[in-house]
């Protein structure tokens, strides 16, 4: 839930969590690999595998949506991370959804600015756009217009008492 995976192995093998030791710790455990993995199958896989454990828990079960989603978008990072250029057929293949979701998923991911691309749906292409660090120009632009309008209102102050 708070995206820290390697907290999850410290925390399990601590003094206080080693009496509680058995298939709850170990599906946490598959859970906390897969997020390292930012694997959605080794996720899908887990939560497979300890259906008892994970299933079964209200509260997993409740918080499973967002779990996934969140899973998807790493899984989705991980697989776009070394291209520029990368055809959506090829994510889908490598995440084993349907493309359809994945364009979607995509899109989603470009408005919620998680990172800068664009999607040219007639050649079916993911175009990746290197993060571009902030133009310290233009901070410095924005202090002067603000510093002009500053002076403009002190010398309307002015006149205004002149009159």
């Amino acid at each position: 839930m708070l995206d820290v995976p390697d907290d999850v192995n410290t925390l399990l093998t601590g003094k206080l969590a080693l009496k509680y030791s058995g298939s709850d710790l170990q599906a946490m455990r598959a859970i906390a690999a897969a997020a390292k993995k930012r694997s959605l199958a080794d996720f899908n896989t887990a939560f497979g595998a300890y259906p008892q454990e994970l299933q079964m828990d209200p509260v997993v079960r409740k918080h499973f949506n967002s779990l996934s989603e969140r899973m998807l978008e790493k899984d989705l990072c991980r697989i776009i991370e070394p291209y520029s250029y990368v055809q959506i057929d090829h994510i889908a293949a490598s995440i084993g959804i349907d493309r359809e979701k994945v364009e979607k998923k995509l899109s989603q991911m470009i408005l919620d600015r998680k990172f800068s691309g664009s999607l040219h749906q007639g050649d079916g292409m993911l175009i990746v756009y290197d993060l571009s660090p902030p133009d310290a120009i233009y901070e410095t632009a924005l202090k002067t217009i603000h510093a002009m309008g500053e002076v403009v209102d002190a010398l309307y102050q002015r006149a205004s008492k002149l009159r």
